[in-house]
């Protein structure tokens, strides 16, 4: 029997057992690198697909199965999982829920509804998923929403920014509408508009 004794020799050891593994136990191999989905009738681990279409924006791909045991169809849900790397670095799923139940806390008492907070949190999980990493910084969350809400309402914009941009004093909150003045105002009717054709979208 050989002990190793250096990290090398256990690695060098595992990728022994490995390369032997897979040599004279192929299937079991390709078993297991399959993903597992059960068939909800006879509980068979295997099945085969049938059909697969985009969903959800092209977040979800929804598969049509066939079970390859009692020959029954099902349909499974596959969506690729962005993570939000909290400040004590534990991760959670990004939740729409989340972002909205966030901002509208900044939103109560404007002429904001449900309709466009949801829409918001499209547009946020849509620029977060534009870089195309697989984790983001909490923080990262709370500065996306900035932008969109800022051209929803100036007011929820500032209420939400104070927290974000940890405003500290009333010239953090009169700098900042000073900017928003300066700027050409994002409320016009040709944004009205555009985010109305959004939202005809999205309800469909």
């Amino acid at each position: 029997m050989v002990h190793p004794t250096s990290r090398g020799d256990y690695a060098c050891g595992f990728h022994k057992l490995w390369f032997s593994a897979n040599v004279l136990f192929p299937r079991l191999a390709r078993k297991r690198s399959k993903p597992l989905v059960i068939c909800p009738f006879c509980r068979f681990e295997d099945s085969r697909v049938i059909d697969s279409r985009p969903t959800d924006e092209g977040n979800q791909i929804r598969r049509r199965r066939e079970c390859t045991s009692c020959g029954k169809r099902f349909n499974t849900a596959e969506s690729s999982i962005l993570l939000v790397i909290k400040r004590s670095g534990a991760t959670e799923p990004f939740s729409r829920e989340k972002v909205i139940s966030g901002v509208r806390k900044a939103c109560q008492g404007r002429p904001v509804n449900d309709d466009d907070l949801a829409l918001l949190a499209q547009r946020v999980e849509e620029f977060l998923r534009s870089d195309g990493v697989a984790e983001v910084e909490a923080q990262e969350v709370g500065m996306a929403v900035l932008a969109p809400l800022r051209e929803l309402d100036e007011v929820a914009y500032l209420r939400y920014a104070s927290v974000y941009r940890s405003f500290s004093s009333l010239e953090d909150f009169e700098g900042e509408i000073a900017l928003l003045r300066a700027e050409p105002s994002r409320n016009s009717k040709a944004l009205k508009a555009a985010r109305t054709q959004e939202l005809i979208k999205y309800s469909l």
